[in-house]
């Protein structure tokens, strides 16, 4: 069915063309062949004739016709050819070559004396050869043919004695054209099926290499994930039996469990990049394009890596244009959960290849875009190894070995920089050092978020310090995942009570005050959008409670947890700063006096 499908599909006129002058090319051997043949035939009735001046005349010309004809053929054979309207002119051209070398005869044939009607005859004849030959190419047999039969036809009738003649040269040129017509009607059904055929090719290996390619990605990945998970793991595991006593061996030190810690979110974060990897790679992934502040963005993420520079002996500074700085106007457009995601894997590139000297985070506007550049001092690397870092699951040996990674970073960061219509560039040099340039849409008449001398707060903040302790209740069905946040929140110095599903953590907010609610995006029996829908709908003080959505999945799913009430997301996994920025940014929101805010966190 697919098959007939694609045959009744009309031919594209380019290619439907160039099938057919392909098709003429093909027959102009034997159109040579055949005039060679006839020529002597026509040579020996000519010696008949009276008027042997035209006799030269006629072998001029074939002369002439003959060598533009062995021109052409070997035209054909050239770059030039390529140019289908110019190919199609020469072909028309050659057959009005011999259109008019065939009306030249008749004129000849007409004054031959008593060979003229044979003359004529072998005119008409040759106005047959030259319908024939044109036929693959409806456009020359059209302007071909009729001047090609005109002369002998209109020579034959021009004298009574020759009439009968002239009926049987008009019978056989009309037989000639019907039969040239049909025969161009198969051909063009022909090319319509090699056009499908070629287009159904082509198709089975485009699905022939994705499938290929997804196969390479799926062994890449098998490959890359076997290597971090055993290395990630097997050093936990030791570390946890270490704890647990076995083996006889004493408790772990703090430096073993700080490498364990290190080893399991190298873990996390490569599992991350690779769903998110394949996600994109399917079409899949969806962004989300609001208006967010940049600035604030960018500082939260130094503070956080900073402490890690240091560690290192490295300067880690941050420059924004002073426009930015106290404009009134203005936010970035694009998503902020990704947008932190590209920002993090860059700097964190920064902080982790570079041993010595500095990094430097710069924000300044461009015409209508903001482009946000991370340079540092690192080792640097050459074009060949440049590219090779934006595709996936390919690290430069160089400066990878002994660095824990998938290598999925900077070509998901590229990805999703794409999808939010922007672009991720990079340069470097050798022994010098990179930059990488993530540029996106600004808009200038979106509302600043900046808030007057905000940095310090939200420097405590991104600590992990908000500003009083509060009464959270958490509704996570994921035993792990519960204890998990139960420990950050508690860490964070806050008072938690868990319900194991929407209904429980329903029921609670009935009977008792919360300062905070963080539910999970999918739970059974009442899932978090249903949950903060019926908590908004509730007659007691909950109802204005701030909402955390703590989510696993995509744009879809946040929003549609903030349409059913949720103040703000929550991306898992979750760590302590997202955790604490997350409660800091919803213990400040009002809603009893408007001004409730839509955010997301990462």
């Amino acid at each position: 069915m697919f098959a007939e499908r694609r045959q009744n599909t009309p031919a594209n006129g380019g290619d439907d063309a160039r099938l057919a002058l392909d098709a003429q090319a093909a027959l102009l051997p034997y159109a040579l062949a055949v005039f060679a043949v006839a020529l002597p035939i026509y040579v020996w009735a000519c010696s008949f004739a009276q008027n042997a001046g035209w006799m030269a005349i006629s072998f001029a010309v074939f002369a002439i016709n003959w060598g533009i004809f062995y021109g052409v053929v070997a035209w054909l054979r050239t770059p030039g050819a390529e140019d289908l309207t110019r190919r199609a002119r020469v072909h028309v051209m050659s057959g009005l070559l011999w259109a008019v070398a065939v009306c030249q005869m008749a004129v000849f044939a007409d004054g031959s004396g008593p060979v003229r009607e044979t003359l004529l005859l072998l005119s008409a004849g040759a106005a047959v050869v030259c319908i024939f030959f044109a036929a693959p190419y409806l456009l020359a047999l059209l302007l071909t043919a009729p001047l090609a039969a005109a002369g002998p036809l209109y020579l034959l009738f021009s004298q009574p004695q020759s009439n009968q003649a002239g009926g049987m040269a008009f019978g056989a040129v009309s037989l000639a054209m019907a039969l040239s017509l049909i025969l161009n009607r198969m051909l063009r059904r022909q090319h319509a099926l090699a056009l499908a055929h070629e287009a159904l090719l082509e198709e089975r290996l485009n699905v022939l290499e994705a499938a290929e390619r997804a196969a390479r990605s799926k062994s890449d990945i098998v490959a890359t994930l076997s290597h971090e998970i055993r290395n990630g793991l097997t050093g936990v595991t030791h570390v946890l039996a270490a704890a647990a006593g076995k083996g006889g061996r004493a408790a772990p030190s703090r430096e073993q469990l700080n490498a364990a810690l290190d080893a399991a979110q190298d873990l996390v974060a490569v599992l991350n990049a690779t769903l998110d990897s394949e996600t994109a790679e399917s079409g899949r992934l969806a962004v989300e394009s609001v208006a967010f502040e940049p600035v604030r963005l960018i500082r939260d993420l130094v503070l956080l890596d900073r402490p890690h520079a240091v560690a290192k002996g490295l300067e880690l500074v941050v420059h924004v244009e002073p426009d930015l700085e106290h404009r009134q106007l203005g936010a970035a457009m694009g998503d902020p959960l990704r947008t932190r995601q590209i920002i993090a894997n860059i700097v964190g590139n920064a902080v982790k290849y570079t041993v010595r000297g500095r990094i430097e985070v710069r924000v300044e506007r461009r015409d209508n875009l903001i482009a946000i550049e991370v340079a540092d001092t690192g080792p640097g690397l050459s074009r060949e190894e440049l590219d090779q870092a934006f595709q996936a699951f390919q690290r430069v040996e160089r400066t990878g070995a002994g660095v824990n990674g998938a290598g999925l970073g900077l070509s998901l960061s590229r990805q999703l920089a794409k999808l939010m219509g922007g672009a991720l560039e990079a340069s470097s040099a050798v022994g010098v050092g990179s930059c990488f340039t993530l540029t996106l849409p600004f808009d200038e008449h979106a509302p600043c978020m900046i808030e007057p001398d905000s940095e310090a707060p939200h420097a405590v903040e991104a600590a992990g310090a908000p500003p009083r302790n509060l009464r959270i209740l958490i509704a996570e069905d994921d035993a792990l995942n519960a204890a998990m946040l139960r420990a950050i929140l508690e860490q964070l110095g806050h008072q938690v009570v868990h319900a194991q599903n929407g209904r429980r953590a329903l029921d609670l907010a009935r009977i008792c005050d919360f300062d905070l609610v963080m539910l999970d995006g999918r739970m059974p029996i009442l899932d978090g959008p249903q949950t903060a829908a019926a908590l908004r709908a509730l007659e007691t003080a909950n109802r204005e409670v701030p909402i955390v959505a703590v989510i696993g999945g995509d744009a879809d799913e946040a929003r549609e947890c903030l349409d059913a009430g949720a103040d703000t997301v929550l991306r898992k996994p979750v760590s302590v700063a997202a955790v604490a920025r997350a409660v800091a940014d919803a213990a400040t929101i009002d809603r009893k006096s408007g001004e409730a805010g839509r955010t997301a966190v990462a």
